[in-house]
Formats: C-alpha cells, structure tokens, sequence
C-alpha cells in the first residue's frame, strides 16, 4: 500500500507563538510520527522573500523555527525535514510550472486581488503599485513545492484553499500538455483546529503584533499573560468562559476534565489575575521540558543545519531524478547522448 505524502511550510518570518503551535505545530509533530504517512515539512525561506526584505530576520527565524519543530520532538526518521532553499529544483519546477499557468489564473488570487483593491480604495492611478511579482506569482512557487513531492494532501488553513486549487489547476493543464506526472493535492482543513486569541482579544497574529511566543522565559511568559485584556468583573461575580481569551487560551492545553473543572471556577467567580496565574502555570508546565531543549538547540546551530542537510539530501533523492524525467517531458534533453 502507497503511503499519502502530507507536505506542510513555514514561512520564516516571525517567532513561534502559542496560536502557531496549537494550530498547526503540535497536530503536525504528530503526523510526523504516523508510520503510515510520509510527512514532508520545510521552511519556506524563499517565499519569505515576497514579504520581508530583512536578511538578518530571515535568518533568525529560520533558526527559531527550525530549533521549535525539533525541540517539540519533530520525528526525522519518518519525515523530511528540509530547507526549501536546499532543494534547487523547486526553483526550476516552478519556472516549468509558470509557461503553463495562465496569467488570468493568478489574477484571481486572493492576495492579489486584496492589494489592487487596497490600492483602489487608496485612489492609486496605479492599480499594481506596491505589486511585486513575487507576491503576483507566489502561487506557483507554492504548487511547485507540493507538486515536486506529488503531495495527496495540503494541510491548510481556510485562506490557502484557493492557493491548493490553483496548484490542482497548473497541476492538470501541465499532465495535460506533457503527459501524467503529478498528483493533483487536496487540501486538508481541521474544522477542530484552535485558533487562539491574542493579548488583545483578535486573532493571535504578528501582523497585530498580539502574540505570546511559545518559548518566553518563564519571567516573560508570565508577564505577557498578565497583559492579556479582561473585562472589569471583580472576584467573585460570575464570569462567561467562552467570551474570555484567557478561558479560550487554557482550553487549547488542558484535558477536558481541566476545562469542566475551571468553567466551574468562572461560574464562581474565580478572579482575573487568579486566573492569569492558573493559564501561566498550566501553559509553563507544558512548555518547559520543550523549551530548556529548544534552547540548547539555539546554542547548537551546526546540529540544527546537520538536520536540514540531512534532511535535504532525503528531498533531493527525491527532486533530482524528477525534475530529469520533467525536463525530458518538456524536451529540454541533451542533443545525443
């Protein structure tokens, strides 16, 4: 039986927080230990390009990042776990992949779609102002790293569901040129996923600037989750779990008996900042073996880099006989032989 590829990336531009790991990390260390798929997860350092022109940022985060997944016991036995810049065929597939996707196609993505109307609404002359090809193109960059692997399923949030169909779409208009060599993805979305809320009660988010990093010192975790916002219900009056961050936060890492046990303390009007102390010593709990390794890692770069090279050799057993069978598809061959 074929194992299915599951193919997940991480954009290199920001420090892991606690809604990255309870909504996409955690359930992904968890795929990558299932014997019975064949999990690919690397860093997206150069879809970080389209965003963030700060090399130095780039780097840090593709440190951190890369010291979170293997501090929370990503499994790299089973896995690869690779540097998508360490794979230069994704570069070349995606140029493969542009001479067959219409240009109508990435008129209709969303982030496109989202700055031309920003600039719109702005009164720009210039409807593509700001627009780098980067940003216009990235979809096919994204097809070519689910397609170099033949990826069955995506994990996604509900955002990137179009970017999956697009990459169906090139995908098919290619095997139909060229004859049957992909895979056409299906995107998976975890209707169960937690989303967390930040310290300001939005969507936890770098672009709100509201977020807890998973690995704080215990100093700073607690004082981060002292800023939290909560209403001005004093001790002892009933409070409403489901619209209070802090309840929405300490779900997302207790056992249900845990969650039963603090509803009843809100019925009872358990106060803020016993509250805060509750979440900040749950949460510590948690996190502290993970994060004593994830700073033994941020002293250990070569080891880190040990891991994507090795994981990059695994990616390119993979990508370099295929991209030799693309080429002959396409009839970029040597003349003789």
């Amino acid at each position: 039986m074929t194992k299915a590829t599951i193919l997940t990336g991480i954009t290199t531009t920001g420090t892991p927080h606690l809604g990255n790991y309870v909504g996409a990390i955690r359930p992904a260390i968890a795929a990558s230990k299932d014997a019975n798929v064949s999990p690919f997860y690397f860093l997206a350092d150069y879809h970080a390009l389209i965003k963030c022109q700060e090399p130095e940022r780039v780097r840090q985060s593709s440190l951190e990042i890369a010291a979170t997944w293997l501090a929370l016991g990503l499994d790299t036995s089973n896995a690869v776990f690779y540097r998508q810049s360490d794979v230069p065929e994704i570069m070349e597939l995606t140029w493969l992949l542009t001479c067959v996707t219409a240009k109508g196609l990435m008129n209709r993505a969303h982030a496109y779609k989202a700055a031309v109307a920003e600039n719109e609404d702005g009164g720009e002359n210039d409807p593509d102002k700001g627009v780098t090809m980067g940003l216009f193109s990235y979809p096919i960059l994204m097809a070519a790293d689910i397609l170099m692997f033949n990826a069955h399923k995506v994990p996604v949030g509900k955002d990137q569901i179009q970017h999956i169909e697009m990459a169906r779409d090139i995908a098919g208009r290619f095997n139909h040129i060229y004859g049957e060599h992909f895979v056409l993805p299906e995107a998976v979305v975890d209707e169960n996923a937690a989303t967390l809320a930040g310290l300001d009660g939005r969507k936890m988010s770098k672009s709100y600037n509201n977020t807890i990093p998973l690995f704080e010192p215990e100093k700073k975790l607690r004082k981060l989750i002292n800023k939290i916002k909560t209403n001005s219900l004093e001790p002892g009056e009933p409070k409403d779990p489901e619209t209070c961050t802090l309840f929405s936060i300490y779900k997302a890492f207790a056992m249900p008996s845990e969650v039963t046990e603090i509803r009843q303390r809100y019925a009872d009007g358990i106060g803020w900042g016993e509250m805060k102390q509750v979440l900040f010593e749950h949460i510590n709990e948690q996190i502290a073996p993970a994060r004593e390794r994830y700073e033994a890692l941020m002293q250990a770069p070569e080891h880190i880099e040990q891991q994507l090279q090795e994981g990059a050799e695994k990616a390119r057993a993979i990508s370099v006989p295929f991209i030799k069978e693309l080429r002959q598809a396409v009839g970029i061959s040597r003349i003789s032989t």
